[in-house]
């Protein structure tokens, strides 16, 4: 059974996530569940925390971002390296690495304009990106360093293909739900990272859907940051002690995000720093406990809005799995349990079936990664709009797998003493 490493740094930018699980094909041809062997998290190097921070806000230069999308690479590299050594294993002994980058920005589709685009009748291949609306983003990490930099076989950037069929590109959770939970479906999954998004997986990748209900930890991470200097607010204990706003949490829920129907992605540019710093600086003798009260009302609110409105309609479900570092939010889940409870909907942690809530977005790289390496259909069209079924991620080989290509022994070429002769992106 391969083993396979995901690694993540997602929208809340709070740390590299590297996760070591081995997989299996089901009788079906598919994935098998993968299961979890062991993970670990570091820490962005200080020095590129603003570097990245500056990328977000657009105000990093072409030449710094160049560099830092390399430093990037040897960061991930690093976590994964030190994965393997906590477990005692061996590049050669690693399938695949699988990860997204850390996602610069992210544009989504604009629907009216694709339209306009495809019943113009226009040909211009260039168009569908300058004038057709079509989705668009930027992902660092070099996975030319990672491949190098560990020796093991490296897939990423899963969603620019998605993108160029039309479809969202995010989330991408509902490939590994169809993977994990396609034998339990229906059944509604949800992630809380930066983000918040919704699955719905089923057996009959046709009947799934997929999108983002709007914020889950990056306005209370921002107003914890800005406000106390921590990184997050632990176990949701300062929302807790607040009382909601009533006035801004109606003001929330008018962002014209919520107008947009499934398949849906938000992004910084919706509910990131700036959008946070306005609120800040209009409620800046407020609490920080009401505030963080109300943006953690908020983040439950929208799920709960998003479940009610898209996917109840579709599916007459009872559970719902749940994943993400919000998880770890108690005030945040309590309010969103309590919300659920009164449609009939029990929630539960991804852990119950084997994947742990803080490590299932690394988790579901590698098996987005695995599938790629194997030349299987890894989006899911229903979920995500795209006008077709493909195989997502870009592969660069591990150098010590590089063939020299003279001299074949046993028909196979020959590889240099070290088994390397420089890296391979297909």
């Amino acid at each position: 059974m391969p083993y396979i490493v995901g690694l993540n740094s997602g929208s809340s930018f709070d740390g590299v996530d590297a996760v070591l699980c081995s997989i299996d094909f089901a009788p079906d041809g598919h994935p098998a569940r993968p299961k979890y062997i062991s993970a670990l998290t570091v820490d962005w190097p200080e020095e590129l925390c603003p570097l990245i921070l500056r990328a977000f806000n657009n105000t990093l230069t072409l030449f710094e971002l160049c560099r830092l999308n390399y430093a990037a690479g040897a960061v991930y590299a690093e976590a994964a390296n030190k994965l393997l050594a906590q477990a005692g294993l061996k590049p050669e002994d690693i399938d695949v690495v699988g990860y997204d980058g850390q996602t610069i920005y992210q544009e989504p589709v604009d629907k009216t304009k694709v339209k306009e685009y495809e019943q113009s009748g226009n040909k211009s291949l260039v168009e569908m990106w300058t004038k057709g609306g079509f989705p668009c983003g930027l992902f660092i990490v070099e996975s030319g360093v990672v491949a190098a930099l560990t020796q093991i076989t490296t897939v990423t950037q899963f969603r620019p293909v998605d993108h160029a069929l039309g479809g969202s590109g995010a989330p991408l959770m509902q490939y590994l739900d169809f993977v994990a939970f396609r034998d339990e479906g229906p059944v509604v999954t949800l992630n809380i990272g930066g983000i918040a998004n919704l699955q719905l997986a089923d057996a009959d990748r046709n009947k799934m859907m997929a999108f983002d209900t709007g914020p889950g930890n990056v306005m209370i991470d921002h107003v914890v940051k800005t406000r106390t200097g921590r990184g997050y607010d632990k176990d949701g204990e300062l929302a807790a002690k607040g009382t909601v706003i009533e006035p801004l949490l109606e003001y929330l829920n008018s962002h014209p995000f919520f107008t947009r129907s499934p398949p849906r992605s938000a992004w910084r540019l919706d509910f990131g720093a700036d959008f946070a710093d306005r609120i800040l600086k209009e409620y800046g003798s407020t609490s920080t406990e009401d505030l963080l009260a109300t943006f953690t009302t908020f983040t439950a609110q929208s799920i709960e809005r998003s479940f009610v409105d898209f996917v109840l309609p579709k599916a007459p479900v009872t559970k719902l799995i749940a994943s993400g570092g919000g998880t770890r939010n108690a005030t945040l889940m309590k309010n969103l349990s309590q919300r659920l409870a009164v449609h009939g909907v029990k929630t539960r942690l991804s852990d119950d079936f084997g994947l742990p809530a803080a490590y299932k977005e690394a988790i579901k790289f590698a098996t987005l990664a695995f599938a790629a390496k194997n030349g299987l259909a890894n989006n899911i069209p229903a979920a995500g709009g795209a006008s077709s079924f493909a195989v997502l991620g870009k592969l660069s080989l591990a150098p010590r797998l590089a063939k020299l290509g003279d001299s074949p022994v046993n028909g196979v070429p020959k590889t240099d003493s070290n088994g390397i002769d420089g890296a391979h992106t297909v």
